[in-house]
């Protein structure tokens, strides 16, 4: 009797372009639709005849994948994970601050599989919520499953469990409304963010096919304030990778990733998913690792690739952290941080309280907000540098706080003015309605709340 022959098929596992932890199966071969259905039975999703992807509530994807790899291994598909999705499956990382103290790593895996089997249930039609109630830190619900049981359910996300299983559906709804009573709901709570950015993940991503067949102009070389942003997450993870001194701690979620400093006294903020014309970044400085911001500074998602490195270099030097609080913001001050732009010839004006440097080309310029400068101990946007067409409409914008270091806004100072970037050609009228429709940069977070440690 001769041994079945291997499947034409080949998986190609990968991380998603824009979802943190999302991960890509991209099949080719004459059997593709043996690798399609072994893939779907392990949780990834169809996104055209050749591309699957799982995105999951757990984040927990790229553990996942390589239990799909060895699967589709023991069945002779061949299979193939890139670099990238390798470093997140190696990436030990741990929760902080997990709810179930006594849980180990397996058993937090565990109970996240089990939510993500109730999440899968509800997505997929098998478990209809009938009543939802916040219960009063989380959301509560019943529902019942196709096959006749029914359920309450405590939780969100990654924490959400069966609390108790009736017979029928008329029992589990009694003793919920009995329970909760006038907080009670009905049908489903809205989704969260965790899981808006799953489905987002699943619904937009655009087939490799036509991405590679898709021509590509060459970058054209502009003033760095004009080029574009890159590849923001890279940036952070060379800026680690050359920074032993940072540490690279992360929250419950993929969203967001902290580089905080052996001395404790200065913060990075990186925010993954944003919008072009939100904060992504967050750096802040403080006197002593428990002490109030001494300053604070924020960039937004467009903020050039060029910009935003040179700012890391100048963090990672370490001038200027201590900043005394007590320190004026006087027209030295002033004049030293703005001296780059004067000596390059950038228009200086005064207009009330602000004190502007624009562009020979008014395309980008500095700000400076005298009244926000008057009222330093609260840490307001004193500084405003921006791209666009003002510094209330930019397409990028940073801004720091009164007792940012005079050096540091110094050297970005001096980025602007003499520094080159590149920039994909767009069509202007592409670029510009996007510009109109932008929102104003949000503020800036304090970035003080609980992180969750993560080896590099």
């Amino acid at each position: 009797m001769s041994d079945t022959p291997a499947p034409d098929a080949h998986v190609r596992l990968d991380t998603h372009r824009t979802h943190p932890s999302a991960v890509v199966a991209t099949i080719t071969g004459t059997d593709q639709h043996i690798a399609q259905a072994h893939l779907s039975v392990r949780g990834f999703d169809h996104v055209n005849e050749r591309t699957l992807v799982m995105a999951r509530i757990d984040h927990e994807e790229p553990y996942w994948a390589e239990r799909a790899s060895q699967d589709l291994t023991a069945v002779n598909i061949s299979v193939t994970i890139t670099p990238g999705l390798r470093e997140a499956i190696d990436d030990d990382w741990t929760w902080v601050n997990y709810p179930y103290p006594w849980c180990n790593r397996q058993d937090i895996r565990q109970v996240s599989n089990e939510a993500q089997k109730i999440y899968d249930d509800i997505r997929h039609g098998r478990l209809v919520i009938h009543s939802h109630a916040h219960d009063p830190h989380t959301i509560v619900a019943v529902g019942s499953y196709r096959d006749g049981s029914s359920v309450t359910l405590h939780g969100e996300n990654h924490l959400r469990t069966v609390e108790q299983t009736f017979h029928t559906a008329a029992e589990a709804r009694a003793a919920f409304h009995h329970q909760h009573g006038e907080a009670v709901r009905p049908g489903p709570a809205p989704a969260t963010d965790t899981e808006r950015q799953a489905e987002q993940a699943r619904r937009l991503l655009r087939s490799p096919a036509l991405t590679e067949s898709a021509p590509r102009p060459e970058p054209e070389t502009v003033p760095v304030y004009l080029a574009d942003a890159g590849d923001h997450d890279a940036l952070l993870d060379r800026f680690l990778d050359a920074h032993e001194e940072f540490e690279k701690v992360r929250t419950w979620s993929d969203d967001t990733t902290h580089a905080i400093h052996e001395l404790q006294t200065l913060r990075i903020e990186r925010v993954h998913e944003t919008q072009a014309r939100e904060t992504a970044w967050t750096v802040a400085a403080y006197e002593t690792p428990v002490s109030d911001r001494i300053w604070v500074l924020a960039a937004t998602g467009a903020t050039p690739a060029p910009v935003m490195q040179n700012l890391l270099i100048h963090l990672a030097d370490g001038d200027g952290w201590d900043t005394v609080i007590g320190a004026p913001m006087d027209e030295k001050t002033v004049t030293a941080a703005a001296q780059p732009l004067s000596d390059a010839g950038w228009k200086h004006t005064l207009e009330g309280r602000w004190i502007r440097w624009t562009s020979p080309d008014r395309d980008a310029g500095v700000q400076f907000d005298a009244f926000a400068a008057r009222h330093a101990s609260q840490n307001l946007a004193t500084w405003t540098i921006w791209a666009g067409r003002g510094p209330d409409r930019p397409t990028w914008a940073i801004t720091a706080s009164p007792h940012t270091p005079s050096s540091l806004l110094a050297s970005l100072a001096e980025t602007l003015a003499h520094q080159t970037g590149t920039r994909q050609a767009q069509p202007a009228s592409r670029e510009r309605r996007a510009n109109l429709a932008s929102s104003p940069p949000v503020a800036p977070a304090d970035i003080t709340g609980p992180v969750v440690g993560r080896s590099r």
